[in-house]
């Protein structure tokens, strides 16, 4: 290299360093905190079939696009002693309908410029469509004829019968999916809709064939629970003279399935805090979980539990994250949350951590609870917690889906949109004391159950010298 390309090297060298300086010395201060828009909601409306469909939908014009979300009460918790197969039959829906294959409807719905898929969640059946307004009427008419005319062929049942198998194999050399099996087996006794896996068990599925799943959504598909929820460029006459007619004529099931009220299943037993250890030999990581049973939606503490877990687990800026993740360098990432069902779900906090760390972080986990429940929350943290609440939240009613999606949460607990506004209102009055109180009230570090997936060996002791509960060894 030449004189000249070192001086050229030199030049460049400190052109580079002085914008470097120059961009770091105009980075000052953050932005100032504005207070949150108010939140603009489409105006809905409501309609009932008379076969018991109900139609929910929002006028959306921004764009000419149009969502339909098919509804219907149930999923997973009327899986009763055949876990998965309420998953699995909404699957298959769309594996073949009125005469048309896989393949078929796929081709039909792509020359329509939509989209359509299907899926079981714990309390519903949901079949999903978007497509343009133009050709909305023929999307509609499939989705209409997945719901109506499902084929459920031996051999497709076969082959997702095969992949789900294998997913089930898969899944027990997955830590974290080992450790959320065990979780839900622990925290929710048998009986409970949530002691087994939505997507069942390797005994379950196996069981399932063409037969049980025909017979499964015969007597699962019942128009008396079905809502149809339509957001977009339609109006409500237009959107209710589509349903009559492809709807209209279906009939309820003269055995319908029973869908046990959520007041009459049992709330979970919160004993004391126990240690849950899983094996995994040689992992690099053990995934953590903490929770217990979670609280009711309709619990006048929704909006303050809210704000205290965004502020413990909740963001990314939140205080599990921060040490773990940020200040120790344990963790990728840490988090909490509860799980919002018409059922109540879990209080959850989590985290894959360095093997060689395990105990402390599990210190860590607890050590936040503890600090949530006994330590004021000081201004600027309280301030930060609640615009992330609102702001996030009124990123959710933006897009057609967005809005289809928040109509059908609202409705699974009984609410409308026009409530959403006044629980937003409320987040932004909750005080430092009010999340003191919620955390006291709905978090006790001694009555946790601890789930820990890890190298035994390198863990066990380390873990049981914490004390946080009797320790119980189990395999998936």
């Amino acid at each position: 290299m030449n004189r000249r390309d070192l001086i050229g090297l030199a030049i460049f060298a400190c052109v580079a360093v002085l914008t470097a300086a120059d961009a770091t010395a105009q980075v000052t201060t953050p932005p100032a905190m504005t207070p949150a828009p108010s939140l603009t909601l489409p105006t809905t409306w409501r309609a009932t079939l008379p076969n018991g469909v109900t139609i929910v939908g929002a006028d959306m014009r921004e764009v000419p696009l149009v969502r339909a979300t098919l509804s219907i009460a149930g999923g997973g918790r009327l899986d009763g002693d055949r876990p998965g197969i309420a998953s699995m039959t909404a699957d298959l829906l769309d594996e073949g309908a009125g005469g048309r294959d896989a393949i078929g409807l796929a081709e039909d719905v792509a020359f329509l410029g939509a989209s359509l898929g299907t899926g079981a969640g714990w309390d519903a059946i949901t079949l999903s469509l978007t497509a343009p307004r133009r050709t909305f009427d023929d999307a509609m008419t499939i989705l209409a004829r997945v719901a109506l005319q499902p084929t459920f062929a031996r051999a497709d049942v076969q082959r997702q019968q095969d992949l789900r198998l294998a997913s089930i194999i898969q899944q027990r050399d997955q830590p974290a999916a080992v450790a959320s099996q065990v979780f839900n087996r622990e925290v929710f006794g048998r009986g409970h809709p949530y002691h087994a896996q939505l997507g069942g068990d390797s005994t379950s599925i196996a069981g399932l064939d063409s037969t049980a799943l025909r017979t499964f959504w015969n007597r699962a598909a019942d128009p008396r629970r079905a809502t149809l929820i339509i957001t977009g460029a339609i109006t409500q006459r237009e959107a209710v003279a589509l349903a009559t007619r492809l709807l209209g004529d279906w009939r309820a099931p003269a055995n319908a399935l029973a869908i046990t009220p959520a007041g009459a299943i049992p709330a979970p037993n919160r004993g004391t805090t126990r240690v849950v250890l899983v094996d995994k030999p040689g992992a690099a990581q053990s995934v953590i979980n903490i929770g217990a049973p979670g609280v009711d939606r309709s619990s006048p503490d929704y909006a303050a539990i809210l704000l205290m877990n965004t502020i413990l687990g909740g963001s990314f800026s939140a205080r599990l994250n921060d040490i773990l993740r940020e200040q120790k360098g344990f963790s990728y990432g840490a988090n909490s949350g509860y799980s919002w069902r018409p059922v109540p779900g879990p209080f959850l906090a989590s985290s894959a951590v360095r093997t060689d760390v395990t105990d402390s972080s599990l210190a860590i986990f607890f050590e936040q609870f503890k600090r949530i429940r006994d330590e004021v929350v000081l201004a600027d943290e309280l301030e930060r917690a609640r615009s992330y609440s609102v702001l996030g939240a009124l990123g959710n009613y933006e897009t057609t889906g967005q809005v289809a999606g928040q109509l059908a949460t609202a409705l699974s607990f009984g609410m409308t949109l026009e409530q959403v506004p006044a629980e937003l209102a409320a987040i932004q009055k909750l005080t430092a004391a009010d999340v003191q109180r919620a955390a006291r009230q709905h978090l006790d570090p001694a009555r946790l159950t601890v789930v820990v997936v890890g190298d035994l060996s390198k863990i066990r002791a380390g873990i049981e010298a914490l004390r946080l509960g009797p320790v119980t060894i189990v395999t998936p």
